[in-house]
């Protein structure tokens, strides 16, 4: 750990919202150059404490000492101002507005002339030094909307270190990212941590804390537990300060009877992917592992009905069936958790009955239009119970949830629509340890039920510890097929990276 000068302390922080108490006496402090992991299940109140030291909210009691004096920023461009910056994990970009334009929004007066003109040639000069300077290969004039995530994740960070922050706050910044951008993404911090600049780096990938952080805090349901030197602790001891106990079942594989084939691709070719061709079975998790964009959501996006198929065909219980939309997908028993929570999973306006209700409306309508309430209710309140959804109320809205929790809300969608086949696209992406152990149980129990699962994941220990089978796509093709006993990391990266022949 570098011992340097402290740059940020925080002392006694208590944050009460209607009567919830979400911080208790929290303490927290940053020395300038120090890469300091903040960790905790979701709900621990991480984000209340980012927010309170971004002016978003105000404690209720407490103290933050920033460069030697008492602050209370009014708001985050009161902070920005003063160097302290924030990559959400969330992005918050304006898609219709270039890769240049987004990272210097609302500072155009930097690239203005005397009649106040913005010269764009001398901004997109500015933004591709800037990503040149990062490793980042990118066109300033790229519109963010055709973006991949993963590369509107790296604006979002090439905006936040455009500030020159004394401080940058890191929320979940490789959720999104490839190896090798995850990489870049290291290279980045080491060099902005020798120039002197704290990086706050909130995180649930255990390994990845260990591997760029120089201290970890953890906090637990909103108090400080313990602040650490990433080389002093074990990560076995660092789950067990987390969630409060051992978690020593994280990928929780329950016995489940493998029966008949229930969905069978054959030959299936679409935009991204060629020739897929693959099974699943009731009460089989059937696992697909790859690099991202090698097509595995592609080719799950095709047989939901989002995407069109340009060949080959879908059969569901030994029938062929064509699939145009998600609508028809839903009618066949097919349902999709799709891999971006904010974007595509989630109405964030909305409550949590009506997100879990969403998707099986129409099967408790009556020919009038008029939505059957009642049954709505104790639908939505028997899966809330069955899920162990954490919420106050049904009518809580779902945005205040914890990412854990919105994500069992959104699993709890699919299965009132009583599925045949559950597609599960990065399930645990974002999510804290004790709520991943807890959704692998569910995924687990749904396959004893004799669900047939489709888990696409990126983490191999959780393809591996979860699935049945295993998958490989690379470029779009499958080019590997194993059991679980067969599956090792070194094999799966190996037919990821296309170091072996194709089987």
């Amino acid at each position: 750990m570098k011992e340097t000068e402290t740059i940020l302390s925080v002392h006694g922080i208590d944050k009460s919202f209607q009567g919830v108490h979400a911080l208790r006496n929290v303490e927290f402090q940053l020395k300038r150059g120090e890469v300091h992991a903040l960790i905790g299940e979701n709900g621990a109140g991480k984000s209340t404490l980012m927010k309170i030291l971004l002016g978003m909210h105000q404690a209720d009691n407490g103290e933050i000492i920033y460069k030697g004096k008492t602050v209370k920023f009014k708001n985050p461009n009161h902070a920005l101002s003063n160097g302290i910056s924030m990559i959400h994990q969330e992005i918050s970009l304006v898609p219709t507005l270039s890769v240049s334009e987004n990272i210097w929004l609302g500072r155009e007066k930097k690239f203005c002339d005397a009649s106040i003109y913005i010269r764009s040639k001398k901004r997109d000069a500015a933004t591709r030094e800037l990503l040149q300077e990062l490793g980042i290969d990118l066109k300033p004039g790229s519109i963010i909307s055709v973006l991949s995530i993963a590369h509107m994740q790296l604006v979002e960070i090439a905006r936040a270190v455009s500030y020159n922050s004394d401080i940058i706050i890191m929320d979940e910044p490789t959720s999104a990212l490839t190896d090798k951008e995850v990489e870049l993404l290291y290279t980045i911090i080491r060099n902005l941590s020798k120039k002197g600049v704290a990086i706050v780096f909130i995180s649930h990938k255990l390994e990845e804390i260990f591997e760029i952080c120089d201290t970890i805090t953890v906090m637990r349901d909103g108090q400080y537990i313990c602040r650490k030197a990433s080389s002093e602790i074990t990560q076995d001891e660092l789950i067990k300060l987390i969630v409060g106990r051992e978690l020593s079942e994280m990928f929780p594989k329950l016995p489940a009877k493998i029966g008949e084939p229930v969905l069978e691709v054959r030959d299936l070719c679409g935009e991204q992917f060629e020739n897929v061709s693959f099974t699943v079975h009731s009460g089989e998790i059937l696992g697909f592992s790859g690099l991202m964009g090698a097509g595995r959501t592609e080719v799950m996006r095709a047989i939901f009905g989002i995407d069109p198929i340009q060949a080959g065909e879908v059969h569901l219980n030994g029938k062929q069936i064509k699939v145009r939309s998600p609508k028809g997908a839903i009618d066949h028993g097919l349902a999709m958790v799709t891999e971006d929570r904010l974007r595509l999973g989630s109405i964030y306006a909305l409550s949590v009955e009506k997100n879990i209700s969403l998707a099986y409306l129409r099967r408790i309508t009556n020919k009038f239009t008029i939505v059957n309430r009642k049954k709505e209710d104790k639908d939505c309140l028997d899966m809330i119970e069955q899920m162990e959804i954490k919420v106050a109320s049904a009518e809580q809205k779902i945005n205040s949830l914890s990412g854990g929790n919105q994500q069992k809300a959104i699993i709890s969608r699919w299965l009132l629509t009583k599925p045949k086949v559950l597609i599960l696209d990065e399930p645990t992406r974002g999510i804290d340890v004790g709520s991943k152990s807890e959704i692998h149980r569910t995924i687990s129990k749904l396959a004893q039920q004799g669900i047939a699962i489709i888990l696409i994941s990126s983490e191999l220990p959780e393809v591996m510890g979860m699935s049945d089978r295993i998958m490989v796509m690379r470029e779009g093709k499958l080019v590997c097929e194993c059991s679980r006993e067969e599956a090792t990391q070194e094999k799966l990266i190996a037919h990821s990276f296309g170091n072996v022949e194709d089987k």
